[in-house]
């Protein structure tokens, strides 16, 4: 699981990244606004941990606004030391999961992070995925299926479809799939190839070609 913290207090930064990490997480840290919207389209991430207060031109809450005006479902979490009822009405419009005052214990972060990724975030215990047209999707057993048919797919081939369908409803870049299916850099051609493979064993495709772009499966 990677997660994205955007907090320009640089000692509460690292000492969440390391907390985070400890626990196995994947964690990278932004202290500029520009500079986190820029991370969500190079690479995957499960969470954002967001401070309202930050460098850059726009807040937390503006960030965050313009990331799902954009289409990014990436759930969120402010931390914020704001109390106001007015300011976390704003924060939950933007489209955040939760809030975490500060200060606060890293055992309370740790319990919030776990609560909002078990509530998004689909895991190798969740039997079976619904997807567009009657597709089904079995995490477990890596199968897809519509109806009784079981449609056969290669190691890659259901590693392409799990990080669509992780990131359903957003889009899947070239560079996402090559840090999460491969591991490091292959030619985009491949990328297309194999993605177009895929999508020849679908009766009905509901893989969308972002042209230039990468791949997505609408929510």
């Amino acid at each position: 699981m990677k997660i994205l913290i955007l907090e320009d207090e640089s000692m509460l930064a690292l000492s969440m990244q390391e907390f985070l990490e400890d626990s196995g997480y994947e964690v990278d840290c932004f202290a500029n606004s520009e500079d986190a919207h820029d991370a969500v389209y190079d690479k995957v991430y499960d969470l954002l941990l967001l401070d309202v207060k930050v460098l850059g031109e726009k807040n937390g809450f503006e960030i965050l606004k313009m990331m799902r005006d954009e289409g990014i479902a990436i759930p969120a979490i402010f931390i914020t030391s704001l109390t106001d009822i007015d300011d976390l009405s704003r924060g939950y419009e933007c489209g955040a999961c939760d809030y975490v005052r500060k200060p606060f214990d890293l055992a309370e972060l740790k319990l919030r992070v776990e609560q909002v990724i078990k509530m998004h975030c689909f895991s190798s215990s969740e039997e079976i995925i619904d997807l567009p047209y009657g597709y089904t999707y079995s995490v477990k057993n890596m199968k897809l299926s519509m109806g009784e048919e079981n449609i056969q797919l290669a190691k890659t081939e259901a590693k392409i479809l799990e990080l669509l369908i992780k990131q359903r409803g957003n889009v899947v870049s070239y560079e996402m799939f090559w840090e999460e299916v491969w591991g490091e850099w292959v030619d985009p051609t491949n990328v297309r190839v194999q993605v177009g493979t895929l999508r020849k064993k679908l009766k009905n495709d509901f893989i969308k070609n972002i042209r230039g772009v990468g791949y997505s499966i609408a929510l």
